[in-house]
């Protein structure tokens, strides 16, 4: 367009190619400059895209370690629930039997007892979580930010 107006404004011939030359110019700078912008724009787009695969695989192997970890949990607890059990009708069994009470002295059965009280409270009471453990995660992510989504892992 400039190139134009230059040409209907009049003047010498020369001025005007000087005039329409210098416009060239200035348009394949900008275009180089636009270029080199694109160019690095293209490989942060790279950077980034690898960094996000990297992230993905990193996140893949983290649900998947949740998931074992939490398979680990559910059949240690479900062993130890199987282990109460036997432990709360061994006691039971013991303090029913007239041997059992016969063998045992007062202080042993008092024991019983209270062990297998605590016990059926135990078996009782919802169940029970490590306190060891903070589940949590309050100090990396809280659990409603995880999403175990399996359909993006397909990508």
């Amino acid at each position: 367009e400039q190139g134009l107006q230059l040409l209907e404004l009049g003047g010498s011939v020369e001025e005007d190619y000087i005039r329409i030359a210098r416009c060239f110019e200035a348009t394949r700078q900008r275009c180089c400059r636009l270029e080199q912008d694109g160019r690095r724009a293209r490989e942060q787009l790279a950077r980034v895209e690898a960094e996000r695969a990297a992230l993905e695989v990193k996140l893949k192997h983290a649900r998947n370690q949740v998931e074992v970890e939490m398979k680990k949990r559910h059949r240690v607890e479900a062993e130890l629930e199987k282990q109460e059990r036997k432990l709360q009708l061994v006691l039971e069994l013991l303090m029913r039997e007239p041997w059992g009470s016969e063998a045992l002295s007062r202080e042993q059965c008092s024991v019983l007892s209270a062990l297998a009280g605590r016990r059926l409270g135990a078996a009782l009471a919802p169940i029970r979580r490590s306190s060891v453990v903070d589940e949590s995660c309050q100090s990396l992510l809280s659990h409603s930010d995880i999403s175990y989504d399996r359909t993006e892992d397909d990508v």
